[in-house]
């Protein structure tokens, strides 16, 4: 028995050693398997570095050395490095033993038609690609991914057959659609793009939004969008009833600024949906009116007011808009003392027939500013703004601008003590805010006007570093303003009187302002003031829409005073008279170009290169 003990005793200790012997064994190969691999990823790393500093023998060397360790996982680098080096029979070579091994793979075939196209021989390499589109079979993951080395190897003219042959054996036209068109426009094939969208939306509506902005970066002019319509109306004649398409269509019109062929179409559609509210027509006619075309969103807001009764939730908004529609049509225009009056009746009929509550505080405002600037109504315009900041519930954002526009109306209803309280408590209310900016800037121009220029001056001073833009500039301006004509004369006397022209401008009485300014010179000979009272003029000019009378002040300015304070204002204004009311693109052009020579600090700078490449012609960047 004790001799049966010490046998099991040495045979298990034999066999414990055994196994940690091999254990070791296995470990120390797996630390070789690590280390080794751990240096072929360093190897990697390395190589990829050289090759993208163009130091394209360092790199083979290294993939040389991998490929000979592993032929199959170091293939695809090796060959590229091989094309790098155009040792393009080598790459041959290996490839074609590749094939033979792995007959049908494709990374094999793509491989060498690569290497044939690099060697400028495309007539054997497409038989090579034909016959792998050829023998596709009907498993979707295995099409894409063929399609995807396809484009891998920056041949996307494949990458789409493939997919197009992918449908046919998969018997489903619906499929691969986003892969199609991001692969047609990559190609800016505008016809195609444009097809496969037509067949993607409508199981796809969501999309709608982002087939617009995409088509619309990569069409050039009338011929793409009359592509476009043909393909649409095609469509429509055989699906009436699609409603993506009609949108789409509705679309293709706005950009072709056809307004009313927009709403017309959007009307059609709107009649055939009985549970449509019109939300559609209202944010269409919204749009109408950003591009000017009022008529066309008057048309289509009154249809909502026969569509909607009071108790539906569009027809205050509708009316409301409706009345601010032709307002604007009437402002923007030449217009007489009888049109103002009529608008003002339909504010005013308005408000009697839905109240004055928060829901039409904002026609409250827009009436007590057509009262104020245009008919000069100033008791009226202020009391009903008096009312409007007096409703409990209005949103922050209306409340203050109808008190920043209540301390307008008693700026110029000389009541300054009642307009710098009214500023203060919008800027208190924000502080901090480009809302708060705009009170003190207009409380700074309220001491300018009325002759306080010390003060107004500090205010300036501090509002230069303002986030909003615009004001800063106009605060350096009006800084730099008081700061040349008070130096001579400390009491600023030629100052205090262009300022109250000034005022008589912002009051849009242009006839009073006029007399005020041309007494100046007169009243102060020798002032400093010439290209201010011509930049005064040409603001006069352009607000009674005299654009041609605004040029020669302006010309004057940019001439004359090249290096004064409204140089490249000046310019700017000219550039934009000459875009959009005199219609000379070309001298709209060398005014942009002008400010992009001449005044590379102002602020006008990003506009006018924008605005000058538009002119030039050049193609919208799609690259992103």
């Amino acid at each position: 028995m004790p001799h049966e003990i010490a046998h099991y005793i040495k045979f298990n200790w034999l066999f414990l050693n055994k196994m940690k012997c091999r254990l070791f064994l296995i470990l120390i190969v797996c630390l070789l398997g690590l280390t080794q691999t751990f240096a072929q990823n360093n190897d990697l790393q390395l190589a990829y570095q050289y090759r993208t500093n163009g130091e394209l023998q360092k790199a083979f060397d290294i993939y040389q050395k991998l490929y000979r360790q592993d032929n199959e996982t170091y293939y695809p680098q090796y060959v590229t490095s091989l094309l790098d080096l155009k040792k393009f029979d080598e790459a041959e070579s290996i490839t074609k033993k590749a094939m033979r091994k792995h007959p049908g793979d494709a990374l094999y075939v793509l491989s060498m038609g690569r290497i044939y196209t690099q060697q400028g021989q495309p007539d054997k390499a497409n038989p090579l690609y034909e016959e792998l589109i050829k023998n596709l079979q009907p498993e979707q993951n295995a099409i894409a991914s063929l399609a995807m080395q396809f484009y891998r190897s920056d041949n996307a003219v494949y990458a789409i057959k493939t997919f197009e042959q992918g449908r046919k054996v998969l018997r489903n036209d619906r499929l691969f659609g986003n892969e199609l068109i991001s692969l047609y426009r990559y190609k800016r094939d505008k016809v195609a793009l444009t097809e496969e969208y037509l067949n993607f939306l409508p199981e796809n509506p969501l999309y709608l939004n982002q087939a617009q902005n995409t088509l619309a970066s990569l069409y050039e002019g009338e011929a793409d969008y009359a592509m476009l319509r043909s393909a649409l109306l095609k469509r429509l004649q055989k699906d009436p009833q699609q409603i993506i398409y009609t949108n789409l269509l509705t679309w293709q019109y706005l950009q072709q600024k056809e307004y009313d062929q927009a709403l017309n179409q959007a009307l059609a559609l709107n009649r055939r949906q009985t549970n449509n509210n019109g939300s559609d027509i209202f944010e269409l006619c919204r749009t109408l009116t950003s591009n000017g075309a009022y008529d066309a969103a008057i048309r289509g807001y009154e249809y909502l007011l026969t569509k909607n009764t009071r108790q539906d939730e569009l027809y205050i908004p509708s009316k409301i808009e409706l009345i601010n529609t032709k307002n604007l049509k009437i402002t923007a225009g030449k217009y007489v003392q009888a049109d103002l009056l009529s608008l003002e009746k339909d504010y005013i009929d308005l408000l009697n027939e839905f109240g004055r509550t928060s829901s039409t505080a904002f026609a409250m405002q827009k009436l007590a500013n057509l009262q104020a600037y245009k008919l000069h109504k100033l008791p009226e315009a202020q009391k009903l703004l008096e009312e409007a900041v007096a409703i409990s519930g209005l949103r922050p954002q209306l409340l203050s601008g109808c008190k920043l526009d209540l301390g307008d109306v008693y700026l110029m209803n000389h009541q300054p003590w009642e307009a710098t309280l009214t500023y203060s408590q919008v800027e208190k209310a924000y502080p901090g805010t480009p809302m708060a900016q705009d009170a003190n800037y207009r409380n700074a121009k309220l001491a300018y006007y009325t002759g306080d220029f010390s003060w107004a001056k500090g205010q300036l001073d501090v509002l230069k570093a303002a986030t909003s833009q615009l004001i800063a500039n106009d605060a350096l301006n009006l800084s730099l303003l008081i700061a040349d004509n008070t130096q001579l004369d400390t009491a600023g006397k030629a100052l205090k009187m262009y300022a109250r022209a000034d005022l008589l401008i912002f009051a849009e009485q242009p006839d009073k302002a006029l007399l005020t300014l041309d007494s100046i010179d007169q009243k102060y000979p020798g002032n400093t003031l010439t290209d201010d009272i011509m930049m005064a003029k040409a603001r006069i000019f352009i607000q009674q829409k005299n654009y041609a009378g605004a040029v020669a002040p302006l010309k004057k300015i940019a001439d004359e005073h090249s290096g004064g304070l409204w140089a490249d204002d000046a310019v700017f204004m000219l550039a934009d008279l000459y875009e959009n009311q005199l219609n000379d693109k070309e001298a709209a052009k060398t005014y942009y170009q002008k400010i992009i020579t001449d005044y590379p600090g102002s602020i006008w700078i990003n506009e006018a290169r924008k605005h000058f490449r538009i002119l030039r012609g050049d193609q919208p960047d799609t690259s992103s």
